[in-house]
């Protein structure tokens, strides 16, 4: 009786999964976003809509935002030291960063998260 050695199916470039050094599968940060707003505002609305662009465009679904308004939870405010609104405050992956504004900016918001590096001016 002949027996035959089982294949293996190759493995195509783009259904590898990056390691670690420790050789376990590499995942990527997930993002903890913190939006404090102050209401309903057209200005809240627009940092919202603003963050959840960006998020999409380059957090690529590893991303959570909490919306926090505190005109209905204002003691939250201390937590993260707030002191205008809307601000954007990154939890995770550390350091903490904050930015404040509608987040129209979308090389100021970039930057600010470290997504991409500040250019410098000569």
């Amino acid at each position: 009786m002949a027996t035959t050695k089982p294949t293996r199916k190759p493995i195509e470039a783009n259904s590898r999964r990056k390691t670690g050094q420790d050789g376990h599968p590499f995942k990527p940060p997930v993002w903890e976003l913190r939006l404090y707003v102050a209401g309903m505002t057209p200005t809240s609305i627009r940092a919202f809509e603003n963050l959840k662009r960006l998020c999409e465009e380059h957090m690529h679904g590893a991303y959570k935002i909490q919306v926090i308004d505190l005109l209905e939870c204002p003691k939250l405010a201390s937590g993260d030291q707030i002191i205008a609104v809307p601000t954007l405050v990154r939890r995770l992956p550390t350091p903490v960063k904050k930015i404040i504004g509608d987040l129209s900016n979308t090389e100021r918001v970039l930057v600010g998260l470290d997504l991409r590096p500040a250019t410098t001016w000569r």
